[in-house]
């Protein structure tokens, strides 16, 4: 019996210093030291908010361009184990998602608008990050 791979989103979910308080370079520095942190263990920073199977995932993303660089980014889980998302990515792959819709099924279409909210609070805090990871079984 094999076991269903899947992709799961990850998002900062705690914040550890006073926003008020601690300038806004430092800020940045501190999330993306949390945001880097499942490489040294530290993974209770992160929530999970989004999951799929992998099979799923990789129909779901079909429906973006074949070259276009949102599918690519995406597809980049499964070559790589995990990718990050950051701000410089958010605009490129919710302008990909909404325009792809119209193609997808009910549950992709679900699972976009759940990614483009997700990419939405990146927008309104960009020191944020999603982490996406394959996982095995």
């Amino acid at each position: 019996m094999s076991a269903v791979c899947h992709v799961t989103f990850y998002s900062l979910s705690r914040k550890f210093v006073q926003e008020k308080k601690a300038p806004p370079k430092a800020q940045e520095v501190i999330y993306y030291s949390l945001a880097i942190g499942h490489h040294l263990g530290v993974i209770d920073c992160l929530e999970a908010r989004l999951d799929c199977p992998l099979a799923a995932f990789r129909d779901w993303i079909a429906q973006l361009p074949a070259e276009g660089a949102a599918r690519r980014k995406l597809a980049g889980v499964e070559r790589f184990g995990e990718i990050c998302i950051d701000s410089s990515h958010t605009h490129l792959l919710a302008s990909a998602l909404s325009r792809a819709a119209e193609r997808m099924t009910q549950q992709q279409q679900d699972w976009s608008q759940r990614l483009i909210a997700l990419l939405q609070s990146i927008e309104n805090e960009p020191a944020i990050y999603l982490m996406v990871r394959r996982h095995h079984g």
